[in-house]
């Protein structure tokens, strides 16, 4: 690697040490260190603020903003106390039972839905909910985000990275159902026994509380229902054009962003009150991160790590999976999945054509979507949704620290992606 490669990684390494020690506030530590990228030509304007593969994903910003604005407007309806008794008195106010609901619940839609879409709309309700019956509110955070990218693993459209892998395999929808969606039920299902035994200490019942939100008629909990037949209306239209937006030609990020300011519109509020809702810092530290990450893109390294590894074991299938998934995994721990699954498409095309293009070949494919997908779990910063969920917590003053995340984070990749080995072992290999 030249020189300006090995300045750029460590770089990378230092404010990634900073943002997991939290010796420095985490948004300081990325815009520090996009900066330098910048100073340094590890990047430029260019390539930082226009390359879809080594720069800010505009996408995911946008795709934020807009959503953001629209809980912003939900919130001041009252729906979100409102889920919060109805689901408590659905469990009887019994922690573990409200967590299992919340889990199933955040990995469905986010098959449906992209992961950090559903993580937003979640954690209000899961913050009321705690705060109702007096249980910590960070470990239910944390099991949602971690089924927020195990349900999104189900389908093409539920994680970014499954989206880049279908362009470049010219996989569809049925595809990513067929084979991704009956072991996603099943980790969904792992993980829920997992919760049990990781966050045994949250579960606590008070009687009081509980009789109390008992007692509770959620229809009481809706503040404005005219603000609130809007806002699902506009809500339901966003959702479903998140469904439709191959045949709307639209991206997400604009839909949502319209859908943002079209009920920001409509619902005759303040808007610079909505926009205090908005997690501004969020999306700053986002911004630094893809700047950061888009620098190792940009001078190779990402590349030669990927180049280095598949070289490796080419030609030999079941090798080139298992490598492909664990790296996989290891590497969107550390650096954002999307730019990692932009850089190794390519490669494992041409893994996938070396070994005939069909049949086994494809598992490749397919241990690049699980490795990528789940990998995200391990650290604070492996995917978006996790970021969102710090912040939403930070201000709800329920701060997580990037290492009481990650000693759960690693728990769960590990043990869902090594039930990634006999299943892909089974599914293209023994069967």
């Amino acid at each position: 690697m030249s020189a300006i490669a090995w300045t750029a990684v460590a770089v990378f390494a230092v404010a990634y040490v900073l943002i997991a020690t939290e010796k420095l506030n985490r948004v300081t530590v990325a815009l520090g260190g996009a900066a330098i990228m910048l100073a340094l030509g590890a990047t430029d304007a260019e390539h930082a603020f226009f390359s879809e593969d080594a720069g800010v994903d505009w996408n995911v910003i946008f795709l934020l903003l807009g959503m953001m604005l629209i809980v912003g407007v939900l919130k001041r309806t009252g729906v979100f106390e409102y889920l919060a008794i109805w689901s408590a008195k659905k469990a009887q106010g019994r922690p573990f039972p409200i967590m299992v609901i919340l889990v199933l619940v955040t990995g469905v839609v986010s098959a449906g839905l992209d992961n950090v879409t559903t993580v937003l709309l979640v954690a209000p309700v899961t913050l009321l909910v705690c705060d109702r019956l007096g249980v910590p509110p960070v470990p239910f955070l944390i099991a949602e985000v971690f089924a927020s990218n195990i349900g999104g693993t189900a389908t093409l459209v539920g994680d970014p990275p499954n989206i880049i892998i279908a362009s470049r395999s010219g996989l569809s929808f049925n595809d990513f159902l067929a084979v991704l969606a009956p072991f996603v039920a099943v980790v969904l299902v792992v993980f829920v026994l997992l919760c049990r035994i990781m966050f045994r200490k949250a579960f606590r019942y008070d009687p009081e509380r509980v009789s109390k939100v008992m007692a509770l008629r959620e229809r009481d909990a809706i503040r404005d229902p005219r603000l609130l037949v809007i806002s699902l209306s506009v809500l339901a239209a966003v959702l479903a054009a998140f469904v439709l937006h191959t045949l709307l030609d639209l991206e997400p990020s604009v839909v949502a962003l319209l859908g943002g300011l079209l009920l920001l519109a409509l619902s005759r509020l303040d808007p610079a009150e909505v926009a205090r809702e908005v997690e501004w810092p969020t999306l700053i530290f986002f911004a630094g991160l893809f700047v950061m990450v888009g620098a190792l893109v940009n001078t190779g390294v990402i590349d030669q790590i990927a180049h280095a590894a598949t070289g490796a074991v080419e030609g030999k299938l079941w090798p080139a999976t298992m490598l492909l998934l664990w790296a996989s995994a290891g590497l969107s721990a550390i650096v954002d999945n999307i730019p990692y699954v932009a850089t190794m498409s390519p490669i494992v095309a041409e893994l996938v054509d070396g070994s005939g293009g069909l049949g086994k070949a494809q598992v490749l494919w397919w241990a690049l979507a699980i490795g990528a997908d789940f990998g995200g779990n391990a650290t604070a910063v492996g995917a978006s949704a996790n970021v969102v969920v710090l912040g939403i917590a930070g201000r709800a003053d329920h701060r997580i620290t990037f290492w009481e995340f990650t000693k759960y984070g690693l728990i769960v990749t590990v043990i869902s992606v090594a039930l990634a080995v006999p299943y892909l072992w089974l599914r293209f290999f023994a069967l």
